[in-house]
């Protein structure tokens, strides 16, 4: 048991060490890795003694990206967390060749309704250069 509860406090080691288990791996083959962690950051809420909401809460907080965030001044381990979770983002949000909703070479008009603010760097002239 104290095996378990270990590897409850890291919840992306357990999740992978039961998705790579071969005695579970062709159950979970269809069970993405972060579905596995969520599953055991919620069995960790519960051990700990928080309440279903508390535990809903820090697992939202762990899996959103806050854009005002500066991650400059992550660990390294924090950041790569960050990506991971950017990538699954992006792969969900990505459209491919393959779906009903695909256009290729898409062209977007952005409206000109208010007066453009300038930049610093882009008021001099290229013959500064």
């Amino acid at each position: 048991m104290s095996f378990v509860f270990f590897s409850l406090l890291d919840c992306t080691r357990a999740a992978e060490q039961l998705k790579n288990n071969p005695r579970h791996k062709s159950y979970l083959e269809q069970v993405s890795l972060r579905q596995l962690e969520k599953l055991f950051s919620f069995l960790r809420g519960y051990l700990s003694g928080q309440s279903l909401a508390e535990t809903i809460e820090q697992i939202r907080r762990e899996t959103t990206i806050d854009p005002e965030e500066d991650l400059n001044k992550l660990d390294d381990k924090e950041l790569a967390k960050r990506k991971s979770i950017m990538d699954e983002l992006f792969e969900k949000n990505q459209k491919k060749k393959d779906d009903p909703n695909f256009v290729y070479d898409i062209e977007v008009e952005f409206p000109q309704d208010e007066q453009l603010q300038s930049c610093g760097w882009d008021t001099e002239s290229a013959d500064e250069f």
